[in-house]
């Protein structure tokens, strides 16, 4: 959540009073918070300020992770919320945390009882008899998925009823089943195929859709075009295909590691179907004139899906919040086993990344499309990661125990701090892992309270070779030039490099043309050239 800072002069003068477009809670009220949500949603958005009483003094409130969290699940339980955002007001000493709503573009927004209520003035008001039914017929939604196409049940291919069938486990095809899932359309003559059904069930879905396919691009290091491929047939081929196609391009990482041989994927399977799995089910199809596309560079997957982010998702509650444009679509690619619950596919991405011990992906919308950048780079070495993978065959490691681990094996001493850096989590749980990873034998204790560190435990030194070397050094520390300006100290909490190490590979890049130098002594950067700070 961003901060902003106001003076209680500032504050009343921008916040005087209630409104259509200002709501006041003193306390966290569930219910109450979830009306206002819902009556901005449907009228013309507005901000709800928890921690105002109703003369709008500023009491204050809780604005802590648990607090977010707790508004994140009340809005999740709105039926179809505007898409919204937190921000934290600081009033001299006083928190108090903003919920902005903006208005709902498509449908409306309702109670979790089913209430649909409009904001008038300074009240939330539900609407009922003829009042509901003009606002419901003005704002009704009508799924472009479930809309008719000029294909029929005769056109659709046995051997691909035969794959839906057997996948949602039916005895039979039959058309009442289609249409209860929103995949044929009885009231035509013969039946039709919805968007949904002629995605699944015609060999070729183009023709009755325009370019509802997926474009897979290849370049070489220059950044030249060496490959082009077209990915056509029913979506739950594109997607399995897809995922194959790239998986191909991208490779394994090759590690011997004294008589073992290690292949370790340079990007998890399961991260990539699922963000092309999302790609093709979210994307907008009404929009017929663009494709689904994967670009595939030396250092980056980036799959880009025409259409924005479905109301209420925004890039900020990835997470927190889910939404599914097209919910039949998604839902038949579930039964394929071929996308993740709902709620689940960020958190499998962002997870599987981690414990793979690769650079975490990213996610960019605008108006016109949604773009997911899944990275081909770490700065832990392959040769870690194969080591890794070895060591856990002595016993099960929760996903952040590897990165302690590397850290620990390039000698580092870890310390209660160092561990909440590198997993963002606070002192109690940081204490918990090193503990954990102490009783395993993969750690061992130096030092009591405050001044304990953790060494890698005795056992478990790393094979000779695994260290480092000077040129998979420079390239690690290239990869994270890709992304942020360097410093001295950023090399050496990153590498677990001293000072003067740091200082001999970085002007040694310099040297070389592969980083340019800017500023002197404290305030020394280094950048890729060409990039900007």
């Amino acid at each position: 959540m961003d901060h902003q800072r106001l003076t209680p002069v500032e504050f009343h003068a921008r916040f005087s009073g209630e409104s259509d477009v200002l709501e006041f809670k003193q306390g966290v009220s569930e219910h109450k918070i979830a009306e206002a949500v819902t009556a901005f949603s449907n009228t013309g958005g507005g901000t709800v300020l928890v921690g105002v009483d109703p003369g709008g003094r500023s009491v204050g409130t809780n604005t802590d992770g648990e607090a977010e969290a707790r508004i994140h699940r009340v809005v999740a339980r709105v039926h179809r919320p505007g898409r919204y955002a937190l921000h934290v007001l600081n009033v001299e000493s006083v928190k108090i945390l903003a919920i902005a709503v903006s208005r709902r573009e498509e449908g409306y927004a309702q109670t979790a009882d089913g209430r649909v209520l409009v904001r008038r003035g300074a009240m939330n008001v539900a609407l009922l008899g003829e009042q509901l039914d003009e606002f419901v017929s003005g704002r009704a939604l009508r799924r472009f998925e479930s809309a008719a196409t000029d294909r029929t049940i005769d056109d659709a291919d046995p051997q691909l009823l035969e794959e839906l069938t057997s996948a949602y486990g039916w005895s039979e095809a039959a058309r009442d089943r289609l249409a209860e899932h929103g995949l044929l359309d009885l009231r035509t003559e013969p039946p039709a195929l919805t968007v949904a059904g002629a995605l699944y069930l015609l060999m070729d879905p183009t023709a009755a859709l325009g370019k509802a396919y997926i474009e897979v691009f290849q370049y070489r290091q220059d950044g030249s075009e060496s490959n082009r491929r077209r990915i056509t047939g029913p979506l739950q081929h594109q997607v399995a295909q897809a995922t194959s196609t790239v998986t191909e391009a991208v490779g394994h990482d090759v590690v011997v590691l004294g008589l073992r041989r290690f292949e370790l994927d340079r990007l998890p399977t399961e991260v990539l179907r699922e963000a092309i799995a999302n790609a093709v089910a979210h994307r907008v199809y009404e929009d017929h004139r663009r494709a689904v596309r994967i670009d595939i560079r030396s250092t980056t997957v980036t799959i880009t899906s025409p259409g924005p982010l479905p109301e209420p998702v925004t890039l900020a509650t990835l997470r927190e919040q889910n939404a599914a444009r097209n919910v039949r679509v998604i839902e038949t690619l579930r039964r394929f086993r071929l996308a993740e619950d709902a709620g689940r596919g960020v958190d499998l991405m962002q997870d599987a990344m981690a414990a793979n011990l690769l650079d975490p992906p990213r996610f960019d919308a605008d108006s016109t499309t949604v773009t997911v950048t899944l990275p081909l780079t770490s700065t832990v070495a392959a040769t870690e990661r194969a080591w890794v993978t070895e060591i856990e065959t002595r016993g099960e490691l929760h996903p952040g125990d590897r990165i302690l681990l590397v850290h620990a094996a390039r000698g580092e001493a870890l310390t209660n701090s160092d561990v909440r850096a590198l997993l963002g989590i606070d002192s109690t749980h940081a204490r918990v892992a090193l503990q954990r990873l102490r009783d395993h034998g993969f750690l061992r204790q130096v030092g009591t309270r405050a001044g304990a560190r953790y060494l890698l435990g005795d056992d478990l030194k790393p094979p000779a070779g695994l260290r480092l070397t000077d040129r998979d050094l420079r390239g690690a520390v290239l990869d994270l030039a890709e992304r942020q300006p360097l410093t001295n100290r950023l090399v050496r909490e990153r590498f677990a490099v001293d000072r003067g190490e740091a200082l001999r590979i970085l002007q040694g890049l310099v040297a070389s043309g592969d980083l340019i130098q800017r500023g002197q002594r404290r305030g020394t950067r280094y950048l890729r050239p060409g990039m900007t700070e």
